[in-house]
């Protein structure tokens, strides 16, 4: 069956993103968050993001109104129901293990409960559900309007009808699919975060500076931007979060997470979103 109906979890930047590019695609979306104060700023951020994308011709603007209108907010799962969900909470097992164990419930007989978590095993979350085969990992790129990207992740019980709905739902977002199997970091992040990591030891060696790393990775590799500007967008909490789950998970010392890293992290310095990390915000 097709998926009509799409509630996500969590009211963070890549929670309303993933509720914008589903209400932009004609589903009906619920936004769920504990905290009625993120639900109004995901609300205002959807707006802005979506009116931006009209200014420049990305969206009908005759549509916006239709968009916002298919974007729902609730505070309790009371009373919803779904045929298909996405988990975009914190980056931590537990958390997402009881959230997972309330969509259990909430998502309809048939339906399929997605994380879009940048590390975790797939595998373990889809223990806390009845329904493990409807399990599946479902890993946005953020910010999500504008990314193509879905790493779309199998966990030993993944089904392939599981597997083919969520691709199918992928394509109606308008993203563009890879499938990696559930090891720790998946494609992307068992790339990415050992990049940035060695940045982050690098600069502790006195290699460079923040700011010559910087123009040397994107200057010298052609990236859009260098490894610090890069960790502060994510936030250095999430980096170290997923280089831990790399290092337990793959037991290798290649993938220890820089002590400079997580002195940043332990100062509170975690990036753009509090306006400091390797870089200064104003």
């Amino acid at each position: 069956m097709a998926t009509e109906t799409l509630l996500v979890v969590g009211a963070g930047q890549m929670g309303s993103g993933i509720a914008q590019v589903a209400a932009q695609a004609g589903l009906s979306v619920t936004l769920l968050d504990v905290a009625p104060a993120l639900l109004d700023k995901a609300r205002a951020r959807i707006r802005a993001s979506v009116e931006k994308l009209a200014g420049k011709g990305l969206v009908p603007e005759d549509q916006v109104p239709a968009i916002l209108g298919r974007l729902q907010t609730a505070t309790s799962p009371t009373g919803v129901v779904a045929d298909f969900a996405v988990e975009a909470v914190t980056e931590n097992e537990p958390v997402k293990r009881e959230v997972f164990k309330i969509l259990d419930q909430v998502v309809r007989p048939g339906g399929i409960i997605a994380s879009n978590t940048s590390s975790i095993s797939i595998t373990r979350l889809a223990t806390a559900t009845r329904r493990p085969e409807a399990v599946v990992g479902m890993h946005f790129m953020n910010p999500v309007p504008l990314m193509a990207l879905v790493e779309i992740v199998r966990g030993a019980q993944t089904s392939e009808e599981t597997y083919r709905s969520t691709l199918e739902l992928a394509a109606k977002l308008g993203k563009t699919c890879v499938t990696a199997r559930d090891y720790p970091g998946f494609i992307v992040n068992r790339i990415l975060i050992p990049y940035l990591n060695e940045a982050c030891f690098a600069l502790m060696e006195g290699v460079g500076t923040v700011e010559d790393i910087d123009a040397a990775m994107k200057l010298g590799t052609n990236v859009p931007m260098g490894p610090f500007t890069l960790a502060d967008f994510i936030g250095l909490d999430t980096c170290l979060s997923i280089a831990e789950v790399l290092f337990r998970g793959l037991g290798d010392s290649k993938y220890r997470p820089c002590p400079l890293l997580r002195q940043y992290v332990d100062a509170g310095w975690l990036g753009k979103k509090v306006g400091r990390g390797f870089h200064r915000y104003s």
